[in-house]
């Protein structure tokens, strides 16, 4: 996608407005000067902002589209459809939760379906890009092991050859390309790299030890089973266990729970941390104790050829996994597709959307619907349905990524060498990946690494405002302070950076979520309308966006069936 350096116009979905200043003044309040790689940085100083004495680093700005989201939240007045379309089944939206509903229909042998997309590519916040060294991840980038009870995921890694068939114990053998290489991951703290991401250097014994004691509780907690017979942490999350008393810890914050247990390692706080923001975009004091704990009890999927806890990863991210759903259902697909309106009808919905290929309003008469968006849009798009109260208590979590081209690798540095994950102790980043890691290359040369960062230094739409206010010029600043910090010599070493900002990356698994009335609510079906999203699940992973697609792909195909 082709956008200029200038900031793109962002939808600001009827939040308040924060200013540059106000913006930084948080920032700093927040995180201190470390934000910016500290007020000494050559970046700021005393400087203002816009003028660093720097190299202009080419790139672009870049993020979902602006303009048509902009018409939907300012209520544009489209023009009458000019054009009737009809079939049996309308997916609106085209991330993992569409492009999974589309394939279980096609699946089915069902061919009678169209999928809307408003961006002018499908994948939603799997998506990807490639330049000539490499593809890179814009959001998802990995997918750990799939446990048992993920049987669309395993269903579907069949078919790519990702599983490429059983042991004779019964364990999946996966296609070795795909399986995270070693080194997967590696920690920058003191001056030093160390394997892993839970801090050593610098550990006390009593670090050591209630890190040892979560640790094994996380295993416990892996294999326990709740009084209704079921998992107690499961993917998908609705096979869960419903014991209430495991649901209680949706009532109750990851850090209050951490305390609660006697946890109070400074090393092993941070690790949680590190682990609710790489997830969750969210901090532990915001994300729920059960979600905090899934994390770590829900992934036991294991291999006949890998260690437990292992990934699966591609350069691509999950932008791989995207191209090859969309290969499959390539013909039902309509991207630059501004879906505007959908109601029911007595004989099923109809679905107005704005084609921006055409500049022309088109209606599809449908049987069922699948709304596979975030429900904010939803509500937006069915302004007669209910639970908008509802709706506004959701939040999402803000992201920056970047992708950046190096002229080599970056410096091993001291310690451990370069892995697949990289992070920084001190950084406010989640570091970055190499996206060329899963490449064989004798003599690798020019690479890509992919930075990510969750915005969640304020309220999420503090955070949001302050970013849509941001220039590209600025974010670039402060991604090479954070970069030099690990790597002093990087930014002689970058050719080409490209950031984009994600202003709802995912639902936040906040406090009484996940297993509280709202959730429930909103899963309900609106009359023909069935809902499919990671917002429904409250977690915001490959697992569940597959699952709410297939589900609700499931229920449709039912209530057409039964017409026929």
């Amino acid at each position: 996608m082709e956008m200029s350096t200038k900031s793109p116009k962002l939808p600001d979905h009827g939040e308040p407005a924060i200013s540059r200043r106000v913006f930084l003044k948080t920032l700093l309040a927040a995180s201190g000067a470390a934000w910016l790689g500290g007020l000494s940085s050559p970046y700021w100083g005393t400087l203002p902002w816009g003028h660093a004495p720097r190299k202009r680093i080419p790139g672009q700005l870049l993020g979902p589209s602006a303009s048509l989201g902009h018409q939907l939240r300012d209520h544009h007045a489209f023009p009458s459809p000019t054009q009737a379309i009809e079939t049996d089944v309308v997916i609106v939206g085209g991330g993992i939760s569409g492009l999974s509903a589309a394939w279980w229909l096609k699946k089915q042998g069902f061919h009678h379906f169209r999928l809307l997309e408003l961006e002018n590519h499908v994948g939603g916040n799997a998506h990807s890009g490639q330049n000539q060294v490499s593809a890179y991840p814009w959001g998802a980038h990995y997918v750990p092991l799939p446990s048992e009870n993920a049987h669309y995921v395993r269903t579907l890694f069949e078919e790519l050859g990702v599983i490429e068939g059983y042991a004779a114990n019964g364990l999946p053998i996966y296609n070795e390309l795909y399986l995270c290489h070693e080194p997967d991951e590696r920690l920058f703290k003191d001056g030093r790299w160390q394997d892993g991401l839970i801090p050593t250097r610098g550990a006390r014994e009593v670090d050591h030890d209630e890190i040892r004691r979560f640790l094994a509780l996380m295993q416990q907690y892996r294999q326990r089973i709740g009084r209704d017979g079921k998992r107690v942490f499961s993917i998908p999350v609705d096979d869960s266990s419903q014991d209430p008393e495991w649901l209680a810890l949706d009532w109750l914050s990851m850090q209050d729970w951490l305390q609660q247990q006697g946890f109070h390692s400074k090393l092993l706080h941070w690790y949680v941390n590190y682990c609710c923001r790489d997830d969750y975009g969210a901090t532990m004091k915001t994300v729920s104790a059960w979600a905090g704990i899934h994390y770590f009890a829900a992934r036991d999927g294991v291999a006949a050829n890998a260690q437990p806890q292992a990934v699966l990863t591609w350069p691509a991210g999950n932008g791989w996994l995207v191209q090859q759903l969309k290969q499959q259902v390539q013909e039902h697909i309509q991207t630059q597709a501004l879906v505007y309106h959908l109601e029911n009808t007595p004989s099923g919905v109809t679905v107005d959307f704005w084609d921006a290929s055409k500049q022309q309003s088109i209606r599809v008469k449908a049987r069922q619907a699948i709304f596979a968006g975030p429900r904010f849009v939803a509500q937006r798009v069915m302004p007669e349905a209910p639970h908008h109260a509802l709706v506004r208590t959701l939040d999402y979590s803000p992201w920056l990524v970047a992708n950046l081209t190096l002229k080599q690798r970056p410096t091993e540095g001291r310690g451990a060498p370069l892995a697949w994950d990289n992070v920084g102790y001190h950084d406010h980043s989640l570091g970055y990946v190499v996206a060329t890691h899963q490449n064989i290359t004798l003599f690798p040369t020019q690479t890509v690494i992919t930075y990510y960062r969750p915005l969640d230094h304020t309220e999420p739409h503090q955070a949001r405002r302050a970013a849509y206010a941001t220039s590209f010029e600025q974010w670039q600043d402060l991604i090479l302070a954070d970069l030099k910090s690990m790597h002093p010599d990087i930014e002689d070493q970058i050719e080409h950076m490209d950031v984009w900002v994600w202003g709802h990356g995912m639902i936040q698994p906040k406090v009484g979520y996940i297993w509280g009335e709202t959730r429930q609510q909103l899963l309900e079906p609106w009359g023909n309308v069935h809902f499919a999203h990671t917002d429904m699940s409250g977690i915001s992973i490959f697992e569940e966006a597959q699952y709410r697609g297939v589900e609700a792909a499931k229920a449709v195909l039912q209530h057409v069936r039964a017409l026929a």
